[in-house]
Parts: structure tokens; C-alpha cells; sequence
């Protein structure tokens, strides 16, 4: 699918899930970045696809 969103540490699709949240890159304010819930939990490394900003 085109638009399906995905958690940017993982790459596990995210559907209707209790604690999965998105937000624009910190950095760039551009890219939208997916977290799924374990990837939150274990504060797991997300990376900006366009400018490489890399958070917890």
C-alpha cells in the first residue's frame, strides 16, 4: 500500500494500535516518523529519512 504507515525502527506495519504514535522530524520538521509501541518502550533508534536526524 502506498500510505501505510510504518514504525521508522521496526518497519511493523501500524494499524489501529494503542501506543503508536507519529510526529514530524524533530530536526526537519518534514518527515513523518512512526513509533509502535515496543520500539517506545525500548527507546529503539528511529532515523530521519531526509535529513539523518537519529532519536530515541
Amino acid at each position: 500500500m502506498e500510505n501505510e504507515k510504518i514504525c521508522s525502527s521496526c518497519g511493523v506495519r501500524l494499524g489501529k494500535n494503542d501506543g503508536m504514535t507519529f510526529f514530524k522530524c524533530p530536526n526537519c520538521g518534514e518527515v513523518e516518523i512512526g513509533r509502535c509501541p515496543q520500539c517506545r518502550d525500548q527507546s529503539i533508534a528511529y532515523t530521519c529519512q531526509k535529513c539523518g536526524f537519529a532519536g530515541p
